[in-house]
């Protein structure tokens, strides 16, 4: 097939923009539910713990939900914790809301689907769907969040072994990558900002505990420890989630993903000839790639952080218009 040729058969099978949203939108929640489920998991862990680590606080507050959160429930237990994140349906932030959603983005994707992907979906929302209080008992917790993290990790399988490599793929990859680096930002901010808050004194080994707590909500307690098997701080761990580009959910090295997908739907896909998202990203790429963890500390880690996130959602947003907005 001559190139001419090619380029007539990507354009054949550039997908209608709806399937390009569902798909974008599917590895958006699957990404959100995974975190959930692993930052309820290490919080309800910690949350024991005698020292007052592990703050249920800091849940809503990642999820910018703390003000309807505590309206709903003004004790702020963790049992109201666990109800508002796991069971209610209401909440658009909780695992069943963005397990609906997953379900619903999937059922519009029904036609580009293995049918293993479409059957692990579909008994994976009839398993959320059947939670009930029994299930988010203290000692059953930890069992759950298990239980969901590797339906997620299933699903991640099912689509590196059956979905096709085409359009589809790279929006899929957009996705995840957008929601992980936008994670790892609002867990960085507010875990720093409430181990700042909460500091009693200088007791080093508090604050080794609240950056343990942090590194494992990122599944990256492991991952450092390799780079960084005896030296734990604020200028390590926040290095390593910032610019580490070895780590999966380092924020350097999802948003360099981002650029590498989006440069690749320019060349391989002519019908989709915005240069908008690749504008947008450029200004986040600029934003990593001119900072070190030194400087980005003197500037002010919160505003680096409001700063990156602000960036991400305007990458975000310009795939949306420039993909999305008009059916093709």
């Amino acid at each position: 097939m001559n190139a001419d040729a090619a380029n007539s058969a990507m354009i054949r099978t550039t997908l209608p923009a709806r399937y390009g949203e569902a798909i974008f939108w599917l590895a958006r929640y699957i990404e959100r539910i995974e975190n959930l489920a692993r930052m309820l998991e290490v919080t309800e862990s910690f949350a024991r713990d005698d020292h007052g680590v592990g703050n249920w606080r800091s849940v809503a507050q990642i999820s910018g939900d703390e003000a309807r959160f505590h309206e709903k429930y003004p004790e702020s237990t963790g049992a109201d914790a666990l109800r508002f994140y796991v069971l209610d349906g209401d909440t658009p932030t909780s695992i069943r809301s963005a397990m609906r959603a997953a379900y619903h983005n999937a059922r519009t994707l029904r036609p580009l689907i293995s049918t293993e992907m479409w059957a692990q979906i579909n008994v994976f929302n009839k398993e959320i769907e059947a939670l009930s209080e029994a299930d988010i008992a203290a000692s059953k917790v930890s069992a759950l969040c298990g239980r969901i993290k590797e339906a997620c990790h299933t699903h991640a399988g099912l689509i590196e072994a059956t979905f096709y490599r085409d359009q589809g793929w790279y929006f899929y990859q957009l996705g995840k990558s957008l929601e992980r680096a936008d994670q790892t930002t609002r867990l960085l901010d507010i875990q720093h900002h409430l181990l700042l808050a909460e500091r009693d004194g200088d007791n080093p080994r508090a604050d080794r505990v609240e950056w343990q707590v942090l590194l494992r909500a990122a599944a990256g307690y492991h991952a450092f420890r390799r780079v960084s098997p005896r030296h734990i701080s604020l200028e390590a761990v926040a290095g390593f989630l910032l610019f580490d580009e070895a780590f999966p959910r380092s924020i350097r090295l999802c948003v360099r993903t981002v650029g590498l997908l989006l440069e690749r739907l320019r060349q391989n896909y002519p019908t989709l000839r915005s240069s908008k998202p690749l504008e947008r990203y450029d200004d986040l790429d600029a934003s990593l790639s001119e900072r070190s963890i030194e400087k980005v500390l003197a500037f002010g880690l919160h505003d680096y952080l409001d700063l990156l996130q602000q960036h991400i959602g305007g990458v975000s947003t310009e795939i949306t218009r420039s993909y999305f907005s008009v059916e093709s």
